[in-house]
């Protein structure tokens, strides 16, 4: 899409609207060709003053995603993922770092998503960042917070799993014009 296409066609919207977590998955290998396409995806994703303050960690080995799926904090569908990817960010700037780490992690599983691989984004907690930093060899200074899954969806398991409340809010209970009205 450019610039001079304003309104995307339904069909992008569709795939927008369509990003669901996937937290249990096949154990088939993601393509190396699909995993750089990530990466890629994840290096053009635009950060404050393109600074791009984030680097990755890409995890195939099983012990090592369940030394992290195990840490404190949600993650614990890395323990059945294929591969993680674990976003490191510089630490630099943290509130604007913590922008671009929202941004970064949709940009890589909108981009799995168009490969046909499912993904959960997962984070940790203080005590669970430094499992993950002494597990992965990480600096300090250096913020280990998010990590994504990524996975052929076990659709098996999907369907077997209890069925959480569907839908979403309707946007007149989201949206106000002009100014907030309780």
């Amino acid at each position: 899409m450019t610039a001079a296409t304003p309104i995307p066609a339904a069909a992008e919207v569709a795939f927008l609207k369509g990003l669901r977590a996937v937290r249990q998955f096949r154990p088939d290998p993601i393509p190396p060709s699909v995993v750089d396409d990530l990466l890629q995806v994840a290096r053009w994703t635009g950060s404050a003053r393109n600074r791009q303050p984030w680097e990755f960690v890409v995890i195939r080995d099983r012990a090592t995603l369940g030394t992290l799926a195990d840490a404190d904090g949600y993650a614990g569908h890395l323990a059945g993922a294929p591969l993680g990817i674990l976003l490191v960010m510089a630490g630099e700037q943290p509130t604007q770092e913590t922008y671009d780490e929202g941004r970064l992690s949709e940009r890589i599983m909108l981009a799995a998503q168009s490969h046909g691989v499912g993904s959960c984004i997962g984070w940790f907690t203080s005590t669970g960042a430094e499992t993950v930093r002494a597990a992965l060899g990480i600096p300090d200074g250096k913020i280990v917070r998010t990590v994504i899954s990524l996975g052929y969806s076990d659709e098996e398991a999907r369907a077997a799993r209890p069925k959480p409340p569907q839908g979403r809010k309707p946007l007149a209970e989201l949206v106000h014009e002009d100014r907030y009205r309780p």
